[in-house]
């Protein structure tokens, strides 16, 4: 069974255990996301099902394995006989997922359950208890005599004037 599922401005047509490398998807390296945007669904011997514009409730399933840049594209810009000449460079932003399921009816495959990160609700967060910050350390009379010496090395050395020259009359 293949999808053709659409991220990140792309179309990639997609089947179960291959490795994909789309745009920036948000997740950890581990976790397991789902893809709803399936353009169409299809198997061997049986007439695609496309959707219009999208196959409802059909999802594929997939696992991010890594988050990473793509190759530097370089930009140069130019206007001859102008002396202007302008070089940038750009990594885009990748996600490399492994396709765990395609599934025409939005259902999760087992293993995905045990993969996915917990995530903490707001109400749990705030229950937690909060650490305490350490007191801040005030200054002492034993600390004077060293802030003092710090003090007058970070002061400039004091500049001597040199003798004015004195003007002589013809």
């Amino acid at each position: 069974m293949f999808a053709v599922i659409k991220t990140g401005g792309k179309q990639y047509k997609v089947a179960k255990d291959d490795k994909v490398i789309v745009e920036k998807l948000m997740g950890e390296p581990g976790a397991v996301i789902e893809l709803s945007d399936v353009l169409m669904i299809g198997e061997e011997g049986k007439a695609p099902t496309v959707g219009a514009p999208l196959v409802e409730k059909a999802a594929v399933f997939a696992e991010v394995i890594e988050q990473g840049k793509a190759d530097k594209v370089l930009i140069f810009k130019k206007k001859r006989r102008q002396g202007y000449r302008r070089t940038k460079g750009h990594r885009q932003e990748q996600t490399t997922l492994k396709i765990l399921e395609v599934s025409p009816t939005g259902t999760k495959p087992k293993g995905a359950a045990k993969k996915a990160a917990p995530v903490k609700d707001e109400a749990e967060a705030k229950a937690a208890p909060k650490k305490k910050a350490a007191p801040k350390k005030t200054a002492k009379s034993d600390d004077a005599p060293a802030k003092e010496a710090k003090a007058e090395a970070k002061k400039p050395a004091a500049k001597k004037k040199a003798p004015a020259k004195k003007k002589t009359e013809e």
